[in-house]
């Protein structure tokens, strides 16, 4: 408890802010790069296909915009009080942002996957790539989920 109380609430609340959108944007990073691999492959072989290849790809990039909405929410908390949070309170912004952080870092990655598999869909049946961005939201569904988890937990923190 001792190295707690020598670091201050403020520093904590900070790394979970940190972590939020550092965990979440390289989920996002990842599930792009994998989605993008894939695109690539298919616009070189046909590239009409491209905008809808485009699609796909940014769709993993949804996570890194939620934990940047969580570290924006978490900062402005932390900067209105300053100094003055205590190390509990410091903690429970730690723990608020994790959701997101851990969320958006696996359904990103997940994401990605699931949309360079979508892409194969429009690679073989372009007709039916709609059905491939079905089940890119499928997985979408649980980095919301991680979101209003961390949303409401911020929320629910006096400061």
């Amino acid at each position: 408890m001792e190295f707690l109380n020598s670091i201050s609430g403020y520093a904590l609340g900070l790394l979970g802010a940190g972590i939020a959108a550092f965990m979440a944007g390289i989920g996002s990073a990842k599930g792009t790069g994998i989605a993008g691999e894939a695109g690539a492959g298919l616009v070189s072989e046909d590239p009409s296909k491209f905008g809808k290849a485009m699609i796909l790809q940014v769709i993993p990039g949804t996570q890194g915009l939620y934990g940047f909405v969580i570290w924006f929410l978490a900062y402005s908390k932390l900067a209105a009080v300053g100094d003055a949070v205590t190390v509990a309170q410091g903690m429970q912004v730690l723990a608020a942002c994790l959701p997101i952080g851990f969320g958006g870092l696996l359904s990103g990655i997940a994401q990605g996957k699931v949309a360079a598999a979508s892409i194969n869909i429009l690679a073989k049946k372009p007709d039916d790539w709609s059905k491939g961005m079905i089940l890119c939201i499928t997985v979408e569904f649980y980095a919301i989920l991680s979101l209003l988890a961390s949303f409401m937990m911020l929320n629910a923190i006096a400061l």
